[in-house]
């Protein structure tokens, strides 16, 4: 079994990575049929996934069983002002993905995201909820979904949200580090969704791959709060007094892209299909915690 993971440098790139090697996550260990894969990781270094030419000779030579794609621009406000740049890297070069994976007869997992909603209602998201993003990248990892499953058959679309894993910058690491050179930092409260831990998205990005159970799925930490209410455990599970995280409202904050109210999501296809291990985001957060180097 030869598997692919594209954007290998990253927070979810990584975590596939050590598990592939370990044969085991946080939440348990993973199937033996990994015991003897070879695992390609990828970066911007090897192919460019925006270049098909490019992507094509790197896939039909490799000739990958499963491809995981994990590269994209998740600058949120980066996407906002540049939105060639992300509808290049979230929708152009998942189409190319999508391609030369079928060409190869490859499966092919691609990582969206809640910013898929427009995040307006007051319950979890379920996977046939109908999309309406209202950024530039929420509307490209939209139209990377469309493509991947339009050209290639034997696709799954795994949207997750609020990631944060050991490698590489995140939400996490920011609070604590703020809290360490400032003693105390402002969050939005009126944002709500789902954390999730890149470890635990990884195990099921894995348990999917080994099935024929294509489509779309969602993929989160159990549980739901608001930026800020992740803000505070961040603080007290770090040693910091609670009170020093401050609320505000999205309108004070002032970004430049229009961000979901509301956009957590059920984790309906997992629970019906391969089986829901997500852990709950604050039981996830405290290991992860207690392992991270900032």
């Amino acid at each position: 079994m030869k598997i692919l993971v594209t954007g290998a440098d990253g927070q979810l790139g990584n975590e596939l990575k050590r598990i592939l090697k370990d044969g085991v996550s946080e939440i348990g260990e993973i199937s033996a049929e990994y015991k003897d894969a070879s695992l390609f990781p990828a970066d911007i270094g090897d192919f460019d996934i925006t270049d098909y030419s490019s992507t094509r000779r790197f896939i039909t030579d490799l000739k990958p069983d499963i491809i995981i794609n994990c590269a994209a621009k998740t600058n949120v406000d980066g996407c906002e002002t540049d939105p060639d740049d992300a509808f290049k890297a979230n929708a152009v070069g998942v189409r190319n993905l999508a391609l030369s994976a079928k060409e190869v007869g490859a499966k092919l997992i691609h990582v969206s995201t809640d910013y898929v909603f427009a995040g307006d209602g007051d319950a979890p998201y379920r996977e046939w909820d109908i999309i309406a993003p209202k950024s530039a990248y929420g509307a490209s990892k939209a139209l990377g979904e469309k493509y991947a499953l339009a050209f290639c058959e034997k696709t799954f679309i795994v949207r997750t949200s609020w990631l944060y894993g050991y490698v590489g910058k995140n939400f996490v690491k920011t609070v604590r580090r703020v809290l360490r050179e400032k003693g105390q930092i402002t969050v939005v409260n009126d944002q709500r969704g789902n954390p999730t831990n890149a470890n635990d998205l990884a195990h099921h990005l894995l348990k999917l791959a080994l099935t024929e159970d294509y489509g779309i799925y969602h993929c989160t930490g159990e549980g739901v709060c608001s930026w800020y209410e992740f803000a505070k455990k961040i603080a007290a599970y770090s040693g910091f007094d609670e009170n020093c995280v401050l609320p505000c409202t999205s309108e004070e904050y002032k970004s430049p892209t229009k961000r979901p109210a509301y956009s957590a999501l059920d984790n309906m296809a997992l629970r019906c299909g391969v089986g829901n291990e997500m852990r709950q985001w604050e039981t996830a957060l405290k290991e992860y915690i207690s392992k991270v180097k900032d």
